[in-house]
């Protein structure tokens, strides 16, 4: 259970070589040592590097478990099997993909497969985290979304409808579960430096995954429901949601 000074003993990253769920978990750790569980994708090349950076970092104990985005069926077991060491104070939900854009609307199976691991997976683990933590009685769970969803662009459609399924859904799941003691915060990025926008032009107010990790952290710990990465990202998207779509339609984004 999380302590009267706010430091998980436990924490479960759904999408456990994520870059920006890991360094999440690390900006925890700074608080003290605890459980990590880390949820990767079978087979997944960076897990044992994964698991190694969270014990360096100051894990009490580091569990690697399966997770297959793309089997929902399995979803039940994964859950059971992360909290099967103990309650799970904090979940971060941090997997998706971003295939090529353009590919994305053009080819089926490529759509099927982002909107399978981007939105359906995650509403599969949210009730499924909501189910778990409201039998504990309490907990934290954080989602990754994206300012792509908040309004969907011409450039990255497919990708940012996920988003703005995602980020519905777990603002909606964190007003049904308030009433059981349990929090939702839904983290908004612009572009993160990391291994999935390595191949992307950076745009402005690009910043780094340990700046999205010290502000979910302070979010999360103040209660609050929504974030964004960075913070003036909140200005800029209230204009952007107000511009009339024949003007968007021609912005340089």
């Amino acid at each position: 259970m999380i302590n009267a000074v706010g430091v998980p003993r436990s924490v479960l990253v759904l999408g456990g070589s994520s870059e920006i769920g890991l360094a999440i978990t690390e900006e925890y750790l700074k608080k003290g040592p605890m459980r990590v569980v880390l949820a990767t994708v079978p087979g997944d090349p960076a897990a044992a590097a994964a698991a190694e950076k969270m014990t360096k970092a100051g894990a009490s104990s580091v569990e690697q478990i399966d997770f297959d985005a793309l089997a929902p069926d399995t979803h039940p077991a994964v859950l059971d099997k992360a909290f099967a060491g103990g309650d799970i104070d904090v979940a971060i939900v941090a997997f998706g993909i971003q295939p090529d854009d353009e590919k994305a609307w053009q080819d089926q199976r490529t759509a099927v497969t982002e909107v399978g691991i981007n939105y359906t997976a995650a509403v599969s683990v949210g009730v499924l985290l909501g189910e778990k933590m409201r039998a504990q009685g309490f907990g934290q769970i954080i989602a990754m979304s994206s300012v792509a969803g908040e309004r969907v662009r011409r450039s990255n459609f497919v990708y940012g409808s996920t988003k703005a399924g995602l980020d519905g859904f777990y603002l909606g799941l964190g007003e049904a579960l308030r009433p059981f003691g349990i929090r939702v915060l839904v983290i908004r990025p612009g572009q993160v430096r990391t291994r999935l926008s390595a191949h992307v032009k950076e745009a402005p107010l690009t910043v780094e995954k340990e700046d999205v990790a010290r502000l979910a952290v302070a979010a999360a710990d103040k209660g609050k429901d929504i974030v964004w990465a960075p913070g003036p990202f909140r200005f800029v998207m209230i204009i952007l949601r107000h511009i009339p779509r024949p003007i968007f339609r021609r912005l340089p984004i």
